[in-house]
C-alpha cells in the first residue's frame, strides 16, 4: 500500500517544554517552570481494508464517498479552473476545512476557514454543536464561507481571496436567524442569503421550518430589505414534513432552482428541488421529489449507504452538473463510526428538473467519473483503502489532524524535537468540555488498524491514543509509569454515557518507545501495545464494544476520530 505522509499545519508553538537529551533520546524531566516534559510521539500510523473499497476502479472511474471519515454538509463552489469544498467540523479546531479539486473526485485540503483562536469559542459546548453546514461562494475574487456557529455566536460570514487563507475573523448577521445560510449571487448583481429558521406562522409540530431569502449588501456584510419565506414546511406542507434546510439557489435557463434537505440528517434524509421564474418566488416543488434520497431501500442490504441529503450542486467545465452530499456507510444496519461523509454524483436533467438518483436506486460505490478527471483512479487518503504515516518530521503540523474545541494555551509542537510530536499534557481529560490535548484524525473506515510509537511518560503523565466520539463516549489506550519503578502500566479507559471504566490493565517492562494498537472491525475493537521485547503486539482486550463510538449511540453528528492524548494524573 502508498505510503502517504501528511503535509505542513502552521503549528501552535509549545512554551516553556523541557527535555534532558542523552545520546540523542529525549528523558521526561519536568520543565523550568516545574510543568511535567512534553509526552513524545515517534509516528503515527493508519490503515484501512473496507469491504465496500475491494472493487477496481475501471479507468475513467471513481470511488464513492470522495471524502472518507466525517465531513458532512459538503458545499461546493467553482473558482479560477478548480472546484473548492467545505464541510462541518462543529466543535473540531481548526475549522471548516477548505478542499481544492480540479475534478471533483481527487481533493486536496489547502486550508481551513475557522484557523485562528480568537475565531470562534466553543468552550462548553458538546462536540456536535459548533459550526454546522458552511457554504462557500466564489465572486469578483473573493471567497464567501457563510456558517452557523450554534450555541456559540450565531450566523456569519468569513472572507478570503485565497482558499488556502488567511481567512478573515467572522461577519455576524445578528438579525438572521436558525441555521444554514448561504448566498446566491445574482446575474444582475444583486445578492441573496438563504436560511433555514422557524415559520413566520406558528410552529405546528417538532422539525415545522421554513426556507427564508433577503438581500445582503455584500460590501458591508449586512443584509437588509424584506425578508421572505419561500417554503413552510416543506414541498408536501399537508404531510408535515421536517426540517426542510441547507437551501441553496442556482439560475440556469432563466429559472431559480431551489434545493433543500428534508427529513432529518437519519435515514429519512432526502433531497428535494422547486423552481421560479422570479427569484422571490412563488416556488413549484417538482412533481417527483425527492431528487435524491435512500430512505426507499431494504435497509438490511449488503454495504449500505444511509441518510443520503444536503446537497449542493455545480457545473463542470463540459456543461455537466455535478452533486456533492452527503451519506453514511452503515454496519448493523443502524451503526456508522465514520459519520457522514462527502459523496459525489452527477446531475442529470429531466424536463427542465435537476435530479441526483431516481428513485429506488442505490448510491454506486464506483461510477464514471466526470469528462474532464485527469488524474488516475487512486483517490488515497481521502478514500478508498490504503495506509497513511505521518512520521512528524516536518515543522507544521500535518492537515487533516484536528482537536476538539478550541485550544487557550499551546500544547502541540512538531518542531521542538525534529521528528516527534510533542504534546505538553492538560490537566483535560477526555471527557472535559473545553480543550483537551488531544490531536485527533478521522477514522475513514469500519475495518482499520492505527498505532503510534512513544516514550514512556513524564512521572505523573498519562500518554497513549484515543479512539473518541465525543466527550461522553470514547476509548482511551494509556500508558503511564508504574509506580517509583521504570517499567509502565498500559490501561484501557472506557466512557458510554456515564462514568469513566477501567476495562483493562498491564505492566509493560521498560522500553526505550512502546507501540500502540487499535483495530477496529465495525463494531469489534482492540487495544493493545508492543513494548519491543519479541513477544509482538500484547492486547489487553480484543472485544471492545466499538458500537459506543456510532454516531447512532453516542448522538450528534460527528464521527469518530483517533490520534495521540496527553494528560496530567491526579496526584497519588
Amino acid at each position: 500500500m502508498p505510503r502517504l505522509l501528511a503535509t505542513g499545519l502552521a503549528a501552535l508553538l509549545l512554551a516553556g517544554c523541557g527535555a534532558d537529551r542523552d545520546g540523542g533520546k529525549a528523558t521526561a524531566t519536568a520543565s523550568g517552570d516545574g510543568a511535567p516534559a512534553p509526552a513524545y510521539f515517534d509516528w503515527f500510523e493508519y490503515t484501512g481494508r473496507d469491504a465496500a473499497f475491494e472493487a477496481p476502479v475501471p479507468d475513467g472511474s471513481f470511488r464513492n464517498p470522495v471524502l472518507s471519515g466525517f465531513h458532512s454538509d459538503p458545499a461546493v463552489t467553482a473558482a479560477n479552473g478548480k472546484f473548492y469544498l467545505v464541510a462541518s467540523t462543529f466543535t473540531f479546531f481548526p475549522g471548516i476545512p477548505v478542499f481544492e479539486s480540479e475534478d471533483l473526485v481527487h481533493w486536496k485540503q489547502v486550508g481551513n476557514a475557522i484557523h485562528r483562536p480568537e475565531q470562534l469559542d466553543f468552550d462548553g459546548l458538546g462536540v456536535s454543536r459548533g459550526v454546522f453546514a458552511p457554504s462557500i461562494e466564489y465572486h469578483d475574487g473573493t471567497f464567501y464561507v457563510v456558517n452557523t456557529s450554534v450555541d456559540a455566536g450565531g450566523n456569519f460570514i468569513v472572507t478570503a481571496t485565497d482558499p488556502a487563507g488567511p481567512w478573515s475573523d467572522p461577519f455576524w448577521l445578528p438579525d438572521i436567524g436558525g441555521i444554514d445560510p448561504s448566498l446566491f449571487f445574482d446575474d444582475d448583481g444583486k445578492v441573496y442569503i438563504l436560511n433555514n429558521d422557524e415559520p413566520e406562522v406558528p410552529v405546528r409540530y417538532d422539525g415545522h421550518r421554513a426556507i427564508w431569502l433577503q438581500e445582503i449588501d455584500i460590501a458591508a456584510k449586512k443584509p437588509f430589505g424584506p425578508r421572505k419565506v419561500l417554503i413552510d414546511g416543506g414541498v408536501k406542507p399537508e404531510e408535515n414534513p421536517i426540517w426542510i434546510e441547507g437551501p441553496h439557489i442556482y439560475k440556469v435557463d432563466g429559472w431559480y432552482y431551489l434545493s433543500d434537505a428534508e427529513g432529518g440528517t437519519g435515514p429519512q434524509h432526502s433531497q428535494v428541488v422547486l423552481r421560479s421564474r422570479n427569484v422571490w418566488g412563488p416556488y413549484e416543488p417538482y412533481q417527483d421529489n425527492p431528487i435524491l434520497t435512500q430512505r426507499d431501500l431494504d435497509p438490511n442490504r449488503p454495504l449500505p449507504i444511509t441518510n443520503a441529503g444536503h446537497a449542493d450542486l455545480v457545473q463542470g467545465p463540459d456543461g455537466t452538473w455535478w452533486a456533492t452530499f452527503l451519506a453514511s456507510r452503515n454496519y448493523g444496519v443502524d451503526h456508522y463510526n465514520t459519520g457522514r461523509e462527502a459523496f459525489l454524483l452527477p446531475v442529470t436533467w429531466k424536463d427542465g428538473w435537476p435530479v441526483i438518483l431516481p428513485h429506488g436506486e442505490k448510491i454506486p460505490y464506483v461510477l464514471p467519473g466526470p469528462s474532464f478527471m485527469k488524474k488516475p483512479a487512486d483517490q488515497a487518503p481521502m478514500t478508498g483503502n490504503f495506509t497513511w504515516r505521518d512520521e512528524f518530521d516536518t515543522v507544521g503540523l500535518g492537515k487533516g489532524w484536528m482537536t476538539p474545541r478550541v485550544p487557550k494555551r499551546p500544547w502541540y509542537d512538531g518542531s521542538a524535537r525534529p521528528g516527534w510530536l510533542a504534546i505538553q499534557p492538560l490537566a483535560e481529560r477526555l471527557d472535559s468540555m473545553v480543550n483537551p490535548a488531544f490531536y485527533a484524525r478521522r477514522q475513514q473506515h469500519q475495518v482499520f488498524e492505527a498505532s503510534t510509537a512513544m516514550e514512556l511518560p513524564a512521572p505523573g503523565v498519562a500518554a497513549g491514543l484515543a479512539a473518541f466520539q465525543g466527550e461522553t463516549h470514547w476509548y482511551f489506550l494509556g500508558v503511564r509509569r508504574a509506580g517509583e519503578s521504570d517499567g509502565a502500566e498500559v490501561f484501557l479507559e472506557k466512557k458510554a454515557g456515564g462514568e469513566v471504566e477501567v476495562v483493562a490493565r498491564q505492566d509493560a517492562p521498560a522500553a526505550a518507545q512502546l507501540t500502540l494498537h487499535i483495530e477496529g472491525n465495525e463494531g469489534t475493537y482492540g487495544f493493545g501495545f508492543d513494548a519491543g521485547d519479541g513477544k509482538g503486539v500484547q492486547w489487553l482486550v480484543r472485544d471492545a464494544d466499538g458500537t459506543v463510538l456510532s454516531t447512532d449511540v453516542a448522538g450528534g453528528f460527528v464521527g469518530a476520530t483517533l490520534g495521540p492524548h496527553a494528560r496530567l494524573e491526579p496526584a497519588r
